[in-house]
């Protein structure tokens, strides 16, 4: 992505042994997932399996409605738990029983009739409606809309301003979506399109995603596009989509770079392995002044970014968060450069796959163009906290840690490392500790001291990215 935005308790029963076994009381559950930049976010007490959207849209009202059917399992014996919410519930049910609930700080707080018993499904409908783009949370706006349709920003916690979830990325899901908009307008979200029908004066667009995705993944794009729907030569699905407000320079660009999605997904499967899911694609968005690319699962979004010309850039870099940030997901914010890093460093090996220059010699004179009194140094990647979370330290310093390791432990034993980050833990998540183990397990080296340089220390270190480091 590249965008500038402004205990449970345990109930312990004593029990004689002519008494019959009682249920634990139930305990409600966690209103923060415990995340260390953003405590607000997330809830604990269950683990979602399933978002299935049934949603209406009425543009220029910028009027949303429908229901939400979250299927769950509990991880705890529940008498109350909540979801991320900035919109307005009618009405809640938990299996097919009406439920209390109260909006509180974004919070959805829902006490169902009966306890909810630990490790069983349970499914939640929630039925709600708003005009998001009137919401803030975070002081934040993340809904944009316009005369003919609206589109949304995800990352990092802006998912839950258009339906109810638990907003943190350590929690993915299975997901589906139908979105009755006005006839001659198109609904865009993730997956592949199931079906597209007419009903009256509208039109009905469902979408479906068999792999899980992390929230702030998830996307609404509507509007007036042209969509193509086909098959690649990789046999992939391919959708894109061009909304028809942009000018006809910027649609030109946007289709010259989009169309060339499957090349670079093809170059990229040859670096990190297979790619990821079924779908492939790309829509190009007008959102207004908001200049953003995102890297939403099967579909990364586009605005603004090819007003002045071509630019693969977005393309390779989006499309490697589909390896990176999507099938393999962050634990914790904390650990967003292996997002952001891993992405910015793709975008080096394609101007070196490219010939125009290596990525080591990119890395140097990035290195280089910050000196040792930058405030650059400053924002360690590692840890950059929640208010540098996508500044630059963090793609370009988190993308010359990795060619520090590259240089170190030289390519053969560093591609495999990319190849098995993916692989080890496709469609779950990851810690900087554990790639870190990863990496040390790989090479049979010590990184410690590497890692401390370049993703901790708040100076520039001694020497360029593509010298490495001497290990002991």
């Amino acid at each position: 992505m590249w965008y500038r935005l402004a205990p449970a308790a345990t109930a312990v029963l004593a029990v004689s042994l002519l008494a019959a076994p009682s249920a634990a009381a139930g305990q409600p559950g966690g209103q923060s997932i415990g995340d260390p930049y953003f405590p607000h976010d997330g809830n604990t007490g269950y683990q979602v399996d399933n978002y299935a959207l049934d949603l209406a849209y009425q543009p220029g009202a910028d009027q949303l409605s429908g229901t939400a059917t979250i299927s769950a399992t509990a991880t705890q014996d529940l008498s109350s738990f909540s979801f991320d919410f900035g919109l307005t519930a009618s009405a809640v049910t938990v299996n097919s029983e009406s439920a209390e609930f109260k909006d509180q700080d974004n919070k959805l707080i829902i006490t169902p009739k009966v306890d909810l018993p630990a490790q069983k499904p349970m499914t939640v409908v929630v039925t709600y409606s708003g005009v998001p783009s009137k919401v803030r949370m975070y002081g934040e706006q993340a809904w944009f809309a316009s005369a003919d349709g609206a589109s949304s920003v995800a990352e990092p916690h802006y998912a839950a301003f258009w339906f109810p979830c638990n907003d943190h990325p350590s929690d993915k899901a299975t997901w589906s979506a139908s979105v009755s908009v006005p006839d001659g307008t198109t609904a865009i979200t993730n997956g592949k399109l199931v079906s597209s029908e007419k009903s009256g004066d509208k039109v009905v667009w469902k979408w479906s995603s068999a792999q899980p995705l992390a929230t702030y993944n998830s996307f609404m794009a509507i509007g007036r596009f042209t969509m193509k729907n086909t098959t690649a030569a990789d046999g992939r699905t391919f959708i894109r989509a061009y909304s028809q407000s942009l000018s006809e320079t910027e649609k030109k660009n946007a289709t010259s770079s989009i169309e060339q999605t499957p090349d670079v997904l093809a170059w990229e499967s040859g670096l990190f392995g297979p790619y990821p899911f079924d779908i492939e694609g790309g829509v190009a968005v007008d959102a207004g002044s908001v200049n953003d690319a995102e890297e939403y699962q099967t579909k990364p979004v586009y605005s603004n970014v090819f007003k002045d010309g071509k630019d693969f850039g977005d393309v390779v870099h989006e499309n490697a968060h589909q390896w990176f940030g999507d099938a393999v997901s962050p634990k914790s914010w904390q650990d967003i450069w292996l997002n952001e890093g891993f992405a910015q460093y793709t975008e080096w090996l394609w101007q070196e796959h490219e010939g125009t220059k290596p990525a080591s010699k990119l890395a140097d004179e990035d290195y280089k163009s910050h000196d040792s009194g930058d405030s650059f140094w400053k924002t360690p990647p590692g840890d950059p906290g929640a208010a540098g979370l996508l500044d630059d330290p963090v793609y370009e310093r988190g993308a010359m840690t990795l060619q520090a390791l590259r240089s170190t432990v030289g390519d053969d034993t560093f591609f495999d490392i990319l190849k098995h980050r993916v692989s080890d833990n496709m469609y779950s998540n990851e810690s900087t500790s554990e790639f870190i183990a990863l990496a040390e397990k790989i090479s049979n080296k010590s990184l410690k001291p590497l890692f401390d340089t370049w993703l901790y220390a708040k100076e520039r270190p001694a020497n360029p990215p593509s010298q490495g480091m001497r290990l002991g």
